[in-house]
């Protein structure tokens, strides 16, 4: 009896970032302004958290609708037309609703209407998990390029009468372009989660606002977290010496120092877009990076360490060469 078997997709040697691409709304909101609620001042609030002003998307600024802008600004930017992505990864936290997905919407307005398409939820971490599905896809041969899009309206989430998130989190959008490499671009990922403590920052239902258990969190993030991410530098083959950028995900100004220190850099830039934009989940990682290389803060194919975590408690980090 003759044995049928699969043809297996060509594989390419690596798989890279060749473009990103941003959007935040255009309403600005200040420490002043969120502290005032509370009676409390923008200092209190600058001193605890660092953020001097975060985003807050209007009615019409979905998170689709925020993607798609995103989506396409990487594409640009990439200088790749769309007929040639196979594949839009959405991560995100804060969709409206369960059904019908993100990506699908997004995939289809940004012009990519035969590409796969799906939506992936590991909260902050979620870029960063998003990236390495699209890298083995590439590598794989399964995609000739990848659009992955980290697109939050956290503040629809947020409870105004929590002092906790609602001095914290903001919105936007951030997007990456993945395609084939004659090298490795995105090094192997070190990802885990922790589920005992997935209750620390938690939406009951869709009902209630958030919740977030914040001095736990802060407690974990700045103890649990560094080791990933050193783990990640090795696997990659990568001294931290040899980074040009450390890019965590912007949950608080006070972490991102913290984690900074133990991690050991000292030449290398550290991300800090949560001043100026507050924590917007699965968006912030992409949104710093394009920061930075608009800033001009960083060159062409360094290197940079991207490190998520947040709810669940889910963590990745992995070391990428920059467009």
């Amino acid at each position: 009896m003759k044995v049928s078997r699969i043809r297996q997709a060509t594989p390419v040697a690596g798989s890279r970032i060749v473009g990103f691409g941003a959007y935040q709304p255009s309403t600005v909101v200040t420490s002043e302004e969120t502290a005032k609620r509370f009676g409390r001042t923008g200092e209190w609030v600058r001193g605890r958290t660092g953020i001097v002003s975060l985003r807050k998307a209007s009615e019409a600024e979905t998170v689709q609708e925020m993607a798609v802008a995103a989506g396409r600004q990487a594409l640009g930017n990439a200088g790749l037309d769309v007929s040639r992505v196979g594949l839009v990864i959405v991560a995100s936290c804060s969709a409206a609703r369960p059904m019908p997905d993100v990506a699908s919407e997004v995939a289809y307005r940004i012009g990519a209407r035969t590409a796969g398409a799906f939506d992936l939820n590991a909260a902050c971490a979620g870029f960063c998990y998003a990236l390495t599905v699209a890298a083995d896809v590439v590598r794989n041969g399964s995609a000739d390029y990848v659009l992955v899009v980290g697109t939050e309206r956290m503040t629809a989430w947020v409870d105004p009468a929590d002092l906790g998130t609602s001095i914290i989190f903001g919105d936007g959008a951030g997007a990456a372009v993945v395609g084939p490499s004659t090298e490795p671009g995105i090094g192997p990922v070190v990802w885990g989660s922790d589920g005992q403590g997935a209750d620390l920052i938690r939406i009951p239902d869709f009902t209630h606002g958030m919740h977030m258990e914040g001095q736990a969190v802060f407690r974990w993030a700045t103890t649990e977290v560094h080791p990933i991410a050193l783990a990640a530098c090795e696997r990659a083959g990568v001294k931290p010496g040899q980074l040009a950028a450390i890019v965590p995900h912007q949950a608080n100004l006070r972490i991102i120092h913290a984690m900074a220190k133990k991690i050991g850099a000292p030449d290398a830039v550290v991300a800090q877009d949560v001043v100026r934009s507050g924590n917007t989940s699965a968006a912030s990682i992409p949104l710093a990076l394009q920061r930075l290389i608009e800033a001009k803060a960083v060159e062409r194919d360094s290197l940079a360490l991207l490190v998520g975590f947040g709810a669940g408690l889910s963590y990745a980090a992995q070391v990428v060469t920059l467009p």
